[in-house]
């Protein structure tokens, strides 16, 4: 096992806004913090990049593990490290292509792997599709932000790693149905309820509830969107076009998964997920999109606006790709990965369980060499 060192730098870059949407630095930059972890004297020609929308990942087991097995990593912090109340998805996808230019410029790698983890995966599919085929001028809000116009060099294959669909279905999948007025949050249906006892049904949830409950978190996002369109669209008419609203989201860990184990079954302990208890979390202080934006909202959690879709963009890459679902995660269930799989549009995909390993690799730490092994024997054909 390799010596690693670990390399603290940054990317510097221009980019003219006309509205702030980070807190702090010089108006006109772009700060992007990375780390490179990699084997000590290491010559690499080839480099793993992992990014995240909210970053925070450079001291990962998996990233750590891949470095010790003779890897060179990098992680990529977006400008919205650590907050993504205001974050745009176009924005990461510039700042991971600003880092990568730099990796090959700075370092003189040859050969990109994205690393997707988690909510890196969804990211790292929507930059190679923006690369491979940039179309969007424009953020969903309507805002000008052209990737057309920016240079995105290609990555010559994608590892998902225990990743999700995308941030807009997976917080849809968790949103509470039974808030139907989001100014009274807190007055539920009981009949969608599933951690109110007084609930009609309880699990085992029969597939009429299941279709019944799933529609509802669908309609309940949709009427969000709405609302946030309405609001930025009276922003534009006013004499401030480029003002912004925060608002709360409340009721985002309420998931049929969570209280119920025969659905989209898996390896991992029932009535629990990644946050805790999900009867707390779901109007805990660290739920999804619990704190938002308007044009943020439509960016990153939207489930009809958003351009990282995560199927949608795998179904157009062309770069091979492989796919490890850990059969025991808290957070991303099976059916995530089966369905980034299922999306990818060529043959050239693997998929792989890693049995027993959880979201972090924190509990199952012994079962990091076989993830490790598994990105190995995948990069040796890449």
């Amino acid at each position: 096992m390799s010596r690693i060192v670990r390399e603290p730098y940054a990317v510097v870059y221009k980019e003219m806004s006309a509205f702030k949407d980070v807190y702090g630095g010089a108006g006109g930059s772009v700060f992007v913090e990375c780390m490179r972890i990699a084997p000590e004297g290491n010559k690499a020609r080839r480099a793993i990049v992992f990014s995240h929308p909210v970053g925070g990942g450079s001291f990962l087991p998996l990233v750590t593990a891949l470095a010790k097995a003779g890897h060179d990593v990098l992680y990529v912090n977006p400008r919205y490290r650590g907050n993504d109340s205001a974050l745009i998805m176009e924005k990461c996808v510039a700042d991971l292509g600003a880092a990568i230019r730099d990796a090959k410029t700075r370092f003189g790698y040859e050969s990109i792997i994205l690393g997707g983890w988690s909510g890196g995966g969804s990211l790292s599919l929507f930059y190679q599709d923006q690369a491979e085929r940039p179309t969007l001028t424009h953020t969903p809000a309507g805002d000008a932000y052209d990737l057309t116009a920016m240079t995105f060099p290609k990555a010559d294959g994608i590892m998902l790693l225990a990743a999700h669909i995308s941030r807009a279905v997976t917080l849809t999948e968790w949103m509470d149905p039974s808030i139907s007025d989001e100014a009274r949050p807190f007055e539920r249906d009981p009949a969608l309820n599933i951690y109110d006892p007084a609930c009609p049904v309880q699990p085992p949830y029969d597939a009429a509830f299941v279709e019944r409950f799933r529609a509802a978190q669908i309609a309940r996002n949709r009427r969000i969107t709405a609302w946030v369109k309405d609001e930025l669209a009276a922003i534009r008419a006013s004499d401030t076009p480029n003002a912004e609203r925060a608002f709360v989201v409340h009721g985002t860990m309420a998931d049929v998964r969570w209280t119920d184990p025969t659905q989209d079954p898996s390896d991992r302990r029932p009535y629990e997920c990644y946050l805790g208890t999900p009867r707390i979390a779901n109007d805990g202080p660290v739920g999804l999109a619990r704190f938002t934006t308007l044009r943020s909202w439509l960016s990153q959690w939207s489930y009809e606006d958003t351009n990282a879709t995560g199927l949608g963009n795998a179904a157009r890459i062309t770069c091979p790709v492989l796919v490890i679902n850990n059969t025991a995660d808290l957070a991303c269930t099976p059916s995530h990965a089966r369905r980034l799989f299922d999306a990818v549009g060529h043959d050239r995909k693997t998929y792989v369980d890693v049995v027993g390993a959880d979201h972090y690799y924190v509990e199952r730490p012994d079962l990091l060499p076989v993830a490790v092994a598994a990105c190995d024997e995948w990069l040796a054909g890449v």
